[in-house]
């Protein structure tokens, strides 16, 4: 039944994925060659070098790299999103605006050409995405089939979220510069980290018995290969009730209970971020699901990969059909390889690590991307290496 389900959904996700291909390809194409014709053509900064080979979106000496360097950041970007149902959208915008060189080349049009400046913002935006979506979909079965998604959680979480995911897309492109990207991007992954520090002190660790007392048991079963947990537990994420006011469900023998209101109203309010800075949202779902909805972080991963994968659907489709939002194919189809790649591994070596490593492993990113790019876009040089 679960073959049967997942060759379904990939079936009308692959064809969500044509249908906006065919749709959208020759208006963005048209859109991006008259940016490039109105740029001034020549050898210094913020000029197109038409006699350099071509790089990023077919541009004449715009940055471009060894596949197998895409391939292995793609490993990355998808291990780090499964494993931790977070910052897959973070790394994949790390490595598109300071890995890959994007925002230094974005910012040299700033003044030569808004437009094509703009443009390219856009189009990091909408890679990030493409890249968290492959994942997300990964991930979101394999933890379903591992026991560790919330399914009715991650539906109302996704469900929030897709009016968000057409909203922001429709006021926002074409009306940010790469530099405010950058910096708005700072702002919100160093704010994350500071509630997930927060999580790991006495008092953020108050109100989560419950979540503490599964992770214990998921440890004994998964790490440390105790045969004290029961049969029954060990199925993990059981749905016991589900009702307009209240969906409740066990894992490892603890029972934990959501009004479906809030995370509707949370998915809004994150996907709508997530949309703006082109991100999956997962480094906004899993404070969420741990602070808010006080789970363990083991079932957090599967449940925010959900809400992520319908949300990067929305957000795809709306930046570049909707919104015309043209890509680098050559570009993101090769990185995909490799998220495919770390997406299957991620499940399967996160659950050999404590959840206090995955939480420490979030919170350093966190703050030393937040730090970076925060100065990066309003400074206009970043304090840290790297960024």
């Amino acid at each position: 039944m679960r073959k049967k389900t997942l060759l379904i959904v990939g079936f009308f996700v692959a064809l969500a994925v044509v249908a906006t291909l065919v749709l959208a390809e020759p208006s963005l194409a048209g859109k991006l060659e008259e940016a490039i014709a109105k740029t001034p053509v020549g050898t210094g900064p913020g000029m197109i070098h038409s006699d350099m080979p071509k790089g990023f979106m077919g541009i004449p000496g715009a940055p471009h790299h060894f596949w197998l360097f895409y391939i292995l950041w793609g490993i990355w970007v998808g291990w780090i999103f499964s494993s931790v149902g977070a910052f897959g959208g973070i790394m994949a915008g790390v490595g598109h605006i300071s890995v890959f060189g994007l925002s230094d080349y974005a910012t040299s049009f700033k003044k030569t050409s808004p437009t094509l400046n703009k443009m390219m913002t856009d189009s990091i935006r909408t890679s990030n995405q493409y890249l968290v979506g492959l994942s997300a979909l990964i991930s979101s079965f394999t933890y379903y089939r591992m026991g560790r998604l919330v399914l009715p959680l991650g539906l109302c979480l996704a469900i929030g979220g897709i009016l968000a995911g057409y909203l922001v897309p429709l006021l926002t492109v074409g009306k940010m510069n790469v530099s405010t990207y950058v910096g708005f991007f700072g702002i919100i992954v160093f704010a994350v980290a500071f509630v997930l520090f927060y999580e790991t002190t006495p008092a953020g660790q108050k109100k989560k018995k419950a979540a503490k007392a599964a992770a214990k048991a998921f440890e004994e079963a998964h790490i440390k290969k105790s045969s004290e947990v029961s049969a029954e537990h060990a199925k993990g994420v059981q749905v016991t009730h589900w009702g307009l006011s209240r969906i409740a469900f066990t894992f490892y023998g603890q029972e934990f209970s959501f009004n479906p209101l809030w995370p509707l109203l949370g998915g809004f309010v994150i996907n709508g971020i997530s949309a703006l800075i082109g991100v999956g949202g997962g480094f906004l779902y899993v404070p969420f699901l741990t602070s808010v909805a006080g789970l363990p972080m083991f079932i957090v991963a599967g449940t925010s990969a959900l809400a992520v994968l319908v949300g990067m659907i929305v957000n795809i489709f709306n930046m570049m059909v909707v919104r015309q939002v043209p890509v680098d194919f050559l570009l993101i189809g090769t990185e995909l390889v490799g998220i495919a790649i770390g997406s299957v591994l991620g499940p399967m070596t996160s659950k050999k690590i404590p959840e206090v490593w995955l939480k420490r492993i979030f919170v350093i990113l966190a703050v030393y991307v937040g730090i970076g790019y925060l100065t990066k876009g309003f400074m206009g040089h970043s304090i840290l290496p790297g960024m």
